[in-house]
């Protein structure tokens, strides 16, 4: 396992999901864990199982101030940010396009492409001030090709992956390694939420197609060693066989 012992990661979406399998297996490699979510009581539970490397963050990544101020309050309890995760994302209401809420579609926008903006926006100020530091972006198969009745997830999926690549073309010659992660179908909430639709073909999937949610979150791990340094600027897919090998994931 790498060693993140003395690092600090901050994970948006860490309520629940990738997200808090995430801080768990963070927290277990030694590193310390900002927990940002807009579920005040889960993440301070969370916290409370962690301990004291552990805080929670009441953060709706949809607004800059909150994501801000969770940079901030990292910095003043651990000393620094080394690895942000842009994990919070939003699926619902699952709709098409021409019965789409206008407000409902926009506010996925805000959350799945403009909160991983103004976590870059927050972050990258700090870690280039340091030297460096890792940016992780959860992506997904969605951001390559359309799927029935997401094309809010489909489209801020798609600009999240292309926001890893433009940070990675601005400041990967200044210490910053922006990387992407695309892990398939995770048996999450939002599996259930998606099944609940019955939509397209991703809802008939069964729970046992989907992957559990502590192997990206050890792929993230692994994403903050020197081993995916080829893939800096671009996008990890844990459908990968050889991605999974090296990962340690069977």
């Amino acid at each position: 396992m790498q060693d993140l012992t003395g690092k600090t990661v901050l994970i948006t979406g860490a309520s629940r999901g990738i997200g808090a399998d995430t801080a768990r297996v963070f927290a277990r490699a030694g590193a310390n864990v900002a927990l940002a979510a807009r579920g005040e009581a889960a993440i301070a539970a969370l916290a409370a199982e962690i301990g004291a490397q552990a805080i929670a963050l009441p953060c709706d990544v949809s607004r800059y101030a909150d994501v801000d101020a969770a940079v901030q309050r990292t910095v003043a309890q651990f000393g620094g940010l080394d690895v942000l995760i842009g994990n919070a994302g939003a699926v619902e209401p699952i709709s098409h396009l021409a019965t789409a809420d206008p407000e409902d579609w926009g506010h996925v926008i805000d959350i799945n492409l403009k909160g991983v903006f103004y976590g870059m926006r927050a972050a990258l100020p700090v870690m280039l001030e340091a030297g460096g530091g890792s940016i992780f972006t959860i992506s997904s198969g969605a951001a390559h090709g359309p799927v029935e009745a997401w094309s809010h997830y489909c489209a801020s999926k798609a600009g999240a992956a292309m926001l890893t690549r433009c940070v990675d073309k601005e400041n990967g010659g200044d210490g910053i390694r922006a990387i992407g992660l695309s892990p398939g179908t995770v048996a999450t909430q939002m599996q259930r939420e998606i099944k609940a639709s019955g939509i397209n073909p991703v809802s008939q999937l069964d729970w046992s197609d989907h992957i559990p949610p502590d192997w990206p979150a050890r792929a993230l791990l692994w994403m903050c060693s020197p081993e995916a340094d080829p893939w800096i600027g671009q996008e990890i897919s844990l459908r990968d066989p050889d991605i999974r090998k090296k990962v340690g994931l069977t």
